[in-house]
């Protein structure tokens, strides 16, 4: 028996059919697909029907459907220059009547994506405003088909969801009464297109709407935006239905491919899957890496007539970089220093200035928040939408506390730029306020979106005062988003530096060399320091503290010679943050689109994060190399790269998305069809756990979720048995001496606790460790990288296991 498969866009064999009747009385038999695993329905009666009673409800009456059957297709009317735009299908019950222009109310309708945009927005409006959310988009593609014809030029065949044409309605009968109506979404090309899918969708009267644009949520900033009205700019709308139309091309036609050659409910995306190589890519750098032995020699001397020593190292070896490969050179080495005569050859001093890092794009904030706070890209990004939408803040209402989360600018407005000085000045004193007010440049590739960096929208509202309405990690957002801005418009940090050089000769002309320096001014360090990166290494040798009364010439005693033995690293797996920063320095993807493909590529399963890491999971690996061997040149760096900067040439007006669209598929079709010709089947072998399963007996098999791996039972999905892959982390219970093992929430956070559970109630969502607590004896537990902290003393030290 077979049945038609929406993933699979063609008929299937039925696997565990099971006959039954709707509520009114059809015969239909259910079941899955055998290659895909979908749900699958045939409507009809077969004789598996005998003797399955029918419902009382089938001899009632069927209601008529509110939805007409017969949808008719109309153009959206623009003003943008005379360019008509895509006709659409519209499956909304709507009627396609120009609105009566008699009767209307006085009242303006006001159209937002979300309820707490909605508050903040009407509460400024006031009276004789009607401000209404969206909910997001209100109009796409279809989920069950392709929604592209790309026979007749790539057209795409949009419709309101079900869940939406009751607020679509409601939307429209409030246009159709409404005197003037404004669009008010975000200002990006997510927003534009939201615009103009309430537009088309709605049947609101093109002549009574205007485009309002604002970057934050204040009084001014909305009395300006409709003092300024627009029309619905098409290129913004043509440039993000580009991205939609090649997204959708891609992952419904790929995907397929992976079913048949891989195994069902796989998925791929044209952006995600180049992030999924780089972390391939990285790990098998990390696999196929051959350290390197290298040594050290680092001296402590102590100059002549002087108590203090400083350590130094060798940079030069008769001028040259030291080769010390192996032990026995260092041996050599050291014999001709322990005959040399030290002597100070040059001391170098003078001021260096550090500038403050530039105010928060989208990309550097995920960043910061996921080095400092420990934020996912996802996480920072929904907290702060909160902060740009409103909060309330007591007396003054609900407030947008950010300007606009999505934006690769880091420009500041006048206004904000002579505010922040004000309060610097008044604050930190005219010292900390610089002679020129700072510019900064964006170091993204073809920067777009919003006009402005991420920045509070009132500098005066400190975090101090907005802390009693914010909720924890609201505040923690809001404080490094405060600090960053103010401290992006302060005086820059003087060191006063100094440099030695000392030189050794025997046999050889040895040159050691060390440096310091010395805050000789705080500048912008009084509020703020950007968080080094998660692989950044100190260099004692950069901050060497030197005892008074050195100059040239001066002999030196060597106390003790420190040959050191290292071996060069591989390089380090990407985290969150540095594989934004390696997409955003790449050109892929933009500001409004990380945070979705960093969520993507774990919910898939293709990528797990774990201890902050992300590696590829033997699926993603195996999805990888498939993509890569049928389609290299389009899971590529460079050309995804490249169709960004297609799409931003479309979002200028400089190029037709069709032709974008159109170039990119007379590549992608034949690379699709030699794949589904040529590549093999690769079907992963599940790997045995060595037990069966306690429910049905079958073997129990080790899968990847998108939490990491865990124990099912290989009879799946008839037996959902399931369990968790205790890993035992080697480090005994504080409260029952058992074995503290990993354990994961319901959202996939990692959490320790006790295997005794639940007789045993310890947990700790940071890490422990060995070290016990030097003043309680305590269990401690890692608070960063190089912190560790007693769980219940809170004593701080500095971490003896890194």
């Amino acid at each position: 028996m077979e049945a038609y498969c929406l993933k699979c866009k063609q008929k299937r064999e039925i696997e565990k059919p099971s006959a039954e009747y709707t509520s009114n009385g059809i015969p239909v038999t259910k079941g899955l697909c055998s290659v895909c695993g979908s749900k699958l329905s045939l409507l009809g009666y077969s004789t598996a029907h005998d003797g399955v009673p029918k419902p009382d409800s089938a001899t009632a009456s069927v209601p008529q459907k509110a939805i007409s059957k017969d949808p008719k297709k109309r153009t959206a009317a623009t003003r943008s220059g005379g360019k008509k735009s895509v006709k659409t299908q519209n499956t909304t019950t709507l009627k396609e009547e120009k609105p009566v222009k008699s009767g209307l109310s006085d009242q303006k309708l006001v159209i937002v994506e979300s309820p707490a945009k909605a508050k903040t927005v009407g509460r400024f409006l006031g009276r004789g405003y009607a401000v209404r959310a969206s909910i997001g988009h209100v109009r796409d593609l279809k989920k069950s088909t392709l929604s592209v014809s790309v026979e007749n030029n790539f057209e795409p065949e949009y419709r309101v969801p079900n869940e939406k044409r009751q607020l679509v309605k409601e939307l429209t009968e409030l246009a159709k009464k409404s005197k003037k109506i404004y669009l008010a979404t975000d200002p990006d090309r997510e927003g534009e297109a939201i615009a103009w899918h309430l537009l088309e969708s709605a049947a609101i009267d093109p002549e009574r709407v205007d485009r309002v644009v604002f970057h934050e949520i204040t009084q001014p900033a909305i009395k300006a935006a409709f003092d300024n009205p627009r029309s619905i700019d098409m290129n913004l709308v043509d440039a993000q239905q580009a991205r939609r139309i090649l997204d959708r091309l891609v992952g419904y036609k790929l995907s397929p491919l992976l079913w048949a050659k891989v195994q069902g409910h796989l998925s791929a995306g044209r952006v995600q899957s180049v992030a999924v190589r780089l972390i391939v890519d990285r790990e098998r750098e990390i696999e196929n890496f051959k350290p390197k032995e290298y040594w050290t020699i680092t001296v402590e001397l102590q100059p002549e007539g002087v108590k203090g020593t400083f350590f130094s190292r060798l940079q030069k070896i008769n001028g040259q970089d030291p080769e010390l490969g192996d032990e026995s050179i260092v041996q050599t080495h050291l014999e001709n220093l322990k005959k040399a005569a030290f002597f100070i050859q040059s001391i170098k001093k003078g001021t260096r200035r550090r500038k403050p890092s530039a105010p928060f794009t989208t990309s550097t904030l995920q960043q910061e928040a996921s080095k400092r706070l420990g934020f996912t890209a996802n996480r920072t990004m929904a907290l702060a939408q909160q902060l740009y939408e409103g909060v309330d803040i007591g007396s003054e209402g609900s407030t947008g506390l950010i300007t606009y989360m999505r934006t690769d600018s880091t420009n500041i407005s006048e206004i904000a730029q002579k505010d922040a000085r004000a309060f610097i000045v008044n604050r930190f004193g005219s010292s900390f306020a610089p002679g020129k007010i700072p510019q900064y440049k964006t170091k993204s590739k073809g920067a777009q979106e919003a006009h402005e960096a991420i920045r509070p929208t009132d500098v005066n509202r400190t975090p101090d005062r907005m802390k009693e309405f914010l909720g924890r990690d609201q505040f923690r957002l809001y404080q490094l988003i405060w600090q960053r801005f103010l401290a992006s418009q302060m005086e820059d940090a003087v060191y006063d530096t100094i440099s030695i050089d000392v030189a050794a000769n025997y046999q050889n002309q040895y040159l050691f060399r060390s440096s310091g320096s010395k805050l000789q001014f705080q500048g912008f360090l009084v509020l703020y320091e950007e968080s080094q990166d998660e692989d950044f290494k100190f260099d004692e040798m950069e901050n060497t503290k030197f005892p008074e009364g050195l100059f040239e010439g001066q002999r030196q005693k060597c106390l003790q010679y420190i040959p050191e033995q290292h071996f060069t690293q591989p390089p380090a797996r990407y985290t969150e943050a540095t594989l934004v920063k390696t997409l955003e320095e790449n050109g892929i993807g933009r500001p409004s689109t990380y945070a979705s493909i960093l969520s993507t590529i774990q919910t898939r399963g293709y990528v797990s994060r774990e201890s902050k890491r992300l590696f590829p999971t033997e699926i993603g690996i195996i999805v990888n190399d498939l993509l890569v061997k049928g389609f290299s040149s389009i899971v590529d760096v460079k050309f995804t790269s490249f169709l960004e900067e297609e799409l931003d040439k479309v979002a200028e007006g400089e190029k037709d998305w069709r032709k974008v669209v159109g170039e990119f598929y007379s590549e992608f079709e034949p690379a699709l069809n030699q794949a589904n010709a040529e590549l093999p089947k690769t079907k992963p072998e599940p790997e045995k756990v060595g037990r069966p399963c306690p429910e049905c007996g079958r073997d129990l098999i080790i899968r990847q979720g998108r939490f990491g791996k865990f124990i099912s039972c290989s009879g799946f999905p008839g037996c959902k048995y399931t369990e968790p892959i205790i890993q035992n982390i080697g480090i005994p219970c504080p409260i029952c001496g058992k074995d503290i093992v990993v354990r994961r929430s319901k959202n996939g956070r990692i959490f320790y606790g006790c295997s005794a559970y639940p007789e045993c109630q310890f947990v700790s969502w940071k890490k422990p460790v060995k070290t016990r607590c030097p003043e309680c004896g305590g269990l401690m537990v890692e608070m960063n990288k190089n912190k560790i902290q007693c769980a219940n003393c809170k004593h701080e030290i500095e971490n003896p296991e890194d």
